[in-house]
């Protein structure tokens, strides 16, 4: 199995599993790897390196140790995004282009509360939005409305 660190144009970092290095290539050649963010298939691999178990090969007693530090805050507000994202298609109904008319539905009592998420045009948000209806524009990656592995 090979783990590859993998990048979009959009500079969105993911990682992905592969049977071989020709699985990747032909996966990509496909366009069957796509970020998990964004949904881009524009994929390069990411220079990485093998994880060495040395634990015979020690540093003398009086070797000086260098710590190297890696800014994850990229990597880290990613993750949160993603799962914050996640929870939001665990915890919602997809009602799709319905969802201006359902939202209503629920608005004025004619349909039970509950958390829904579609899509909307502009002038359909600002509709509701006039009405009073409080509704958030979010963008989910295409990744999380398929079955997630």
């Amino acid at each position: 199995m090979k783990v590859l660190d993998l990048q979009c144009a959009h500079a969105h970092v993911f990682e992905g599993w592969f049977a071989s290095e020709e699985d990747f290539t032909g996966q990509l050649a496909r366009g069957l790897v796509a970020c998990p963010m964004c949904g881009d298939i524009t994929v390069t691999k990411k220079l990485s390196a093998p994880r060495l178990s040395l634990g015979h090969a020690r540093a003398p007693q009086n070797a000086k140790q260098e710590v190297a530090t890696v800014d994850n805050d990229g990597a880290a507000l990613q993750a949160a995004w993603l799962g914050m994202a996640k929870r939001i298609v665990a915890n919602t109904e997809d009602v799709g282009e319905r969802f201006a008319e359902e939202a209503r539905r629920i608005h004025y009592g004619e349909s039970k509360q509950r958390g829904i998420r579609g899509k909307a045009s502009k002038a359909e948000t600002e509709s509701l939005m006039e009405e009073g209806i409080t509704v958030m524009q979010l963008a989910l990656p295409e990744a999380l409305k398929g079955p997630l592995q």
